[in-house]
């Protein structure tokens, strides 16, 4: 992921993480350029998930949503951000970038949907008023 979504990211031998480059965490609207401070994050966090129906989930079907590369589900967030987000869905929390809002709650219905978890009313309505921002 982070060399995938990076920018001029410099490979460190030998290493699981990149000697350099920058990342964009579209959650705030910032690039980072320190690798430490660019996270993976997952849009349904998987505390979030396991509220909304992965905990009667196979081992195998949790690796998958864990790893998700195929939907929306994985994306790189400022430290700062993800720490913010935690484990909290829409109705908690929303990205400080207002104008990530409608790409942030279509996202996050297309992932509950492709893993069949349940969305609570308050998730709903959260989702309905980032919709609402969306634009023809």
């Amino acid at each position: 992921m982070l060399a995938r979504d990076g920018k001029d990211v410099q490979d460190k031998p030998d290493h699981c993480q990149p000697a350099s480059g920058s990342w964009y965490s579209v959650y705030d609207d910032t690039t980072v350029t320190e690798v430490a401070q660019a996270t993976i994050d997952h849009m349904v966090p998987l505390a979030e998930a396991w509220r909304s129906g992965a905990d009667t989930w196979t081992a195998d079907q949790r690796k998958a949503f864990g790893n998700d590369l195929k939907d929306p589900q994985l994306l790189i967030a400022s430290e700062s951000s993800n720490s913010s987000k935690s484990d909290s869905g829409p109705a908690d929390w929303k990205p400080t970038n207002h104008a990530f809002w409608c790409t942030y709650a279509k996202d996050h219905t297309h992932i509950k949907s492709v893993w069949k978890l349940a969305t609570t009313d308050e998730e709903k309505s959260a989702l309905s008023s980032m919709l609402d921002t969306c634009t023809s």
